[in-house]
């Protein structure tokens, strides 16, 4: 009897802190990501301000539509924003509204009208709208591509290739797509390795495009030297890696993401920016010797989830930062254009900011949005004031206006004093405006040891520019008492010789 005010008191707690979290999984919920870090010099996790809260989460059952299930694909234009609803056979396509800050349903669509016949969709995976309003899906179970208009008119279909590089026997299952500026479009299939596939929008397929380069180890290698041709066609094959993922940036280049690499991360270079040819371009500057973005340094198998990160789609920003999305611990990657890990969020959860089974990101302005197969919701993120001075920063340093810059990492050391990269960032805009010293200082403030040396070798050169008179007038008074000495050491040695 004497413990029941305990009791009561224990669940009244317990419920008081429950209420939060039940709050921000609401529609109209606001609040943190949870847990937001970086890496230190050291290798240390270090926690920090959050970068982005929870503005709101997004369902079907939102619209008075029947909830999506297992949404595979995510595309944002302007306030639009089109939804793969995979097992439910539709595109549902909402619309935001910035006065009101809501969303509006426009329309559903099942199918699309080809030769006066209904063509249904079958487990559409993705989809893509040009900068010409034409919208491309990724019908992966009908084997085809739909080239649509912006009213959802058939125009043409990309289908299976006939070409020598295509196995016949191998169906085409088009899972993710983008059209280039040029009108080129890149598909990636599923159980292709080759690279991506690139059509012309009349359905004309040119080949491959960026294949990933081939995982093998030197034990492997080896095996394969020394064994029988028997052996070697029993030995599993050395076939490149496949992509998942395709995006594209501001500058019409696209980028690719891959997860079914083997071995270390960092050497697979699981987030790559192609050129016209195929080639990766991507910057890989990171500080800290871990200068390919790949997600977390460290890992382990709590929860039960065990490996690297596993990146399945990124999103660009134009100021060439990105976010990878990291489908196996249900986390947020961003990077700077030199490639260096500005901040992680999110992790795996079924409250707001968390993922079960995160498949595809993209973007509004700054704002989020994240789609979840298993929970069938988007969660959109917005910045908080932390978020926002490191945008505006690199911003800044991207337009060229370095003293802008330096003033917002200024307010981001406000708000997170132990910050290196804006100690960094303020190393850049001091090199930038050849104030090569201070860059000298803020450099080895943070341990950027290969910044610093290009520092000091700016500020070594300025020093010798500006004092060079002054090295040669030093080094001219030295050679002439030099030689003054030697003539009067010599003239003494003379006079001495003489008296004696």
């Amino acid at each position: 009897m004497k413990l029941k005010p305990f009791i009561v008191l224990l669940l009244i707690f317990a419920f008081l802190t429950a209420l939060p979290a039940a709050a921000i999984g609401t529609d109209t919920g606001v609040g943190p990501t949870n847990y937001t870090y970086n890496y230190s010099f050291w290798g240390e996790e270090i926690a920090m301000p959050d970068a982005y809260y929870v503005a709101a989460t997004i369902t079907g059952h939102d619209f008075g539509i029947e909830n999506f299930s297992n949404p595979q694909g995510l595309f944002i234009r302007d306030n639009r924003i089109y939804i793969c609803d995979t097992d439910n056979n539709r595109i549902v396509l909402l619309e935001y509204e910035e006065n009101t800050d809501s969303y509006n349903l426009i329309r559903v669509v099942e199918y699309t009208m080809i030769n006066g016949q209904q063509s249904f969709f079958s487990r559409p995976h993705d989809l893509f709208e040009n900068r010409n309003g034409e919208i491309y899906i990724a019908d992966t179970e009908n084997n085809r591509v739909l080239r649509l208009d912006n009213d959802f008119n058939y125009i043409n279909s990309i289908l299976k290739p006939y070409d020598r590089s295509y196995d016949p026997n191998m169906d085409f299952l088009p899972t993710k797509l983008v059209v280039d500026f040029s009108d080129r479009i890149f598909i990636q299939a599923r159980h292709i390795n080759m690279g991506l596939m690139e059509y012309n929008i009349d359905g004309t397929f040119y080949g491959f495009m960026g294949a990933s380069p081939v995982q093998v180890s030197i034990i492997d290698y080896f095996w394969k030297m020394i064994a029988t041709d028997e052996q070697r066609r029993q030995m599993e094959l050395f076939v490149p890696t496949e992509y998942n993922n395709v995006a594209l940036d501001h500058e019409g280049f696209v980028y690719a993401t891959l997860s079914t690499f083997s071995g270390n991360p960092f050497d697979a270079d699981p987030v790559r920016r192609l050129n016209a040819v195929g080639t990766d371009i991507l910057v890989r500057n990171g500080m800290f010797g871990y200068s390919s973005p790949a997600g977390d340094w460290y890992w382990s198998n709590l929860g039960g989830v065990d490996g690297p990160s596993r990146f399945v789609d990124v999103v660009v920003f134009e100021n060439d930062g990105y976010i990878c999305l990291d489908r196996n611990r249900g986390r947020l990657f961003a990077y700077d254009f030199q490639g260096n890990l500005l901040y992680v969020f999110g992790g795996r959860g079924n409250i707001a900011g968390r993922f079960l089974d995160p498949v595809a990101i993209d973007r509004m302005g700054t704002s989020l949005f994240v789609l979840d197969a298993r929970t069938a919701a988007i969660t959109r993120f917005n910045h908080t004031e932390y978020g926002y001075f490191i945008d505006r920063a690199m911003n800044y340093y991207y337009s060229g206006r370095y003293d802008e810059s330096a003033e917002m990492w200024d307010e981001v050391l406000k708000l997170n004093g132990s910050y290196d990269l804006a100690f960094i960032g303020k190393g850049r805009a001091a090199l930038r405006n050849e104030q090569f010293l201070d860059a000298m200082r803020f450099y080895e403030a943070k341990y950027d040891q290969e910044s610093y040396g290009k520092a000091f070798q700016l500020y070594r050169k300025e020093w010798i520019e500006a004092n060079i008179s002054t090295i040669i007038a030093i080094l001219v008074s030295l050679w002439i008492v030099t030689k003054g000495l030697k003539i009067f050491f010599k003239f003494r040695k003379k006079r001495k010789g003489g008296a004696s």
